[in-house]
């Protein structure tokens, strides 16, 4: 094949798999591949199956697999995704008995283990890794009796490896989300593992089109007034060659694909765009060119790249403790003044009762929830707000300390400053997750490829 076609199906774990069915019915794509993970979202999963051995996965993929899978068969687009998660045999099982009963005889599911690795951690700690926090942040001493779950970051390796056995469609826990582009790019071009120009070149085609709908009008900061048909949004496709790249999108459907949309997603997550690391290749796109070849189509070029690294990433999931969060509203006159006031009367009544609180977080919404202490905030701005919403949390070590917060939010409509209104109930205490991500030696973890053939 001279090219290959991929589709980006999903941008995460609760994404519309609207695009994703359109894509198969009415695009001429080869592959979708579909990511569901994020860095807590594992830990979620572990927990769900902690609870129900069957979870753990995401169950959105099954329900898009009813509406398409067996078109996606017929038309021979294989479909590849990391939303096994952490019960990837469970997804798969589940899968083999949709496939049966969509009679797609001969379907070949290829399936990823072995990313999961929190019961080796005391035996890979005994042998001399640190598993030393990327931030510096913290002992691991403190958090390595409460994982979760411990998730490697992985490449293409063993889903290629499922797709040279025919798989016609891939699963998989931690890929990364660009591997899962990669690996198609690979197969049908033929690229070596070493011949990193090409290895970076399919890396940025899954970059462009990882994040689902913001890879093509979604999100966009620059021009989103512009896109067109935003409730029908198109998701993104890459036509890549050895020496080519085209992002465009699905016919039929809204979206915009333009050189400005294109480099947003270009740019996103990318630290260091001369060292832009992945598990399979160290990435250059500090000279690229991105170039509108068309209506709905950009041309990408000049994509470099350099040996892989010889670390992955490792992300521990762990209990931190338990959180509860509060809001009470304040309207004009003096709406900020109160919402100050009040979140002072809580830290107060904290103190007298003994509360120990790990962390205590304020947030005034409406003024600089998002952007904390870079806010512009003017006096002007502050003596004219309507509103304003303060949201007091704490986080402590046991759920008791936590349900000492609990009645005192309420009580502030009318034991507080006036006009202050409570909304949602009393808050509820949750368990907290931490993240603890740190580096591993690439021969410290075993992946091993699998396939189930649907008779």
């Amino acid at each position: 094949m001279g090219n290959v076609i991929i589709g980006g199906g999903q941008g995460f774990w609760g994404d519309s798999s609207d695009a994703a069915i359109h894509m198969v019915r009415r695009s001429n794509i080869n592959y979708m591949a579909c990511d569901y993970l994020a860095e807590l979202t594992l830990s979620l999963m572990a927990r769900q199956k902690l609870k129900n051995p069957k979870a753990g996965y995401a169950g959105d993929f099954i329900t898009m697999m009813k509406e398409c899978g067996k078109e996606a068969f017929d038309k021979k687009i294989t479909v590849l995704t990391n939303a096994g998660g952490m019960n990837i045999k469970g997804m798969v099982e589940e899968l083999g008995k949709l496939s049966s009963e969509q009679k797609l005889h001969g379907l070949k599911i290829g399936y990823v283990l072995g990313d999961e690795i929190s019961a080796d951690i005391p035996k890979l700690e005994a042998e001399g890794i640190p598993f030393q926090n990327i931030d510096d942040i913290g002992d691991f001493k403190e958090i390595k009796d409460k994982i979760y779950n411990a998730n490697v970051y992985f490449g293409h390796e063993p889903t290629l490896a499922c797709l040279k056995q025919g798989a016609n469609i891939v699963i998989t826990g931690r890929s990364t989300d660009s591997a899962l582009f990669l690996a198609p790019v690979m197969h049908e071009l033929g690229i070596a593992p070493d011949d990193w120009d090409n290895l970076a070149r399919g890396i940025m085609a899954g970059h462009l089109l990882e994040c689902g709908g913001q890879g093509a009008g979604g999100n966009f900061d620059y021009g989103w007034r512009d896109v067109p048909g935003m409730d029908e949004l198109g998701f993104p496709i890459a036509e890549v060659s050895k020496n080519d790249m085209i992002i465009t999108k699905a016919p039929d459907c809204g979206g915009l694909i333009t050189e400005k949309s294109c480099k947003e997603q270009f740019l996103y997550e990318v630290h260091d765009p001369a060292n832009y690391i992945t598990p399979d290749v160290t990435v250059d796109i500090s000279r690229a060119t991105l170039t509108q070849a068309g209506d709905d189509r950009v041309r990408v070029g000049n994509v470099k790249g350099k040996k892989r690294p010889d670390m992955l990433k490792l992300s521990i999931g762990y209990h931190a403790g338990y959180q509860v969060a509060g809001m009470l509203s304040f309207a004009w006159p003096d709406a900020y003044e109160k919402a100050q006031y009040a979140a002072e009367i809580l830290k107060k009544k904290m103190k007298r009762k003994g509360l120990l609180a790990e962390e205590i977080r304020v947030d005034y919404i409406g003024l600089n929830a998002l952007h904390l202490n870079v806010a512009e905030v003017s006096k002007e701005l502050l003596k004219n707000m309507n509103e304003v919403v303060m949201r007091f949390a704490i986080r402590t070590k046991t759920k008791e300390e936590a349900m000492k917060l609990v009645p005192e939010i309420a009580p502030l409509q009318l034991n507080g400053p006036p006009g202050a209104s409570f909304f949602g109930g009393r808050p509820k205490v949750t368990e907290q997750i931490g993240l603890w991500p740190t580096l591993i030696p690439r021969d410290a973890v075993k992946l091993t490829s699998h396939i189930l053939e649907i008779p």
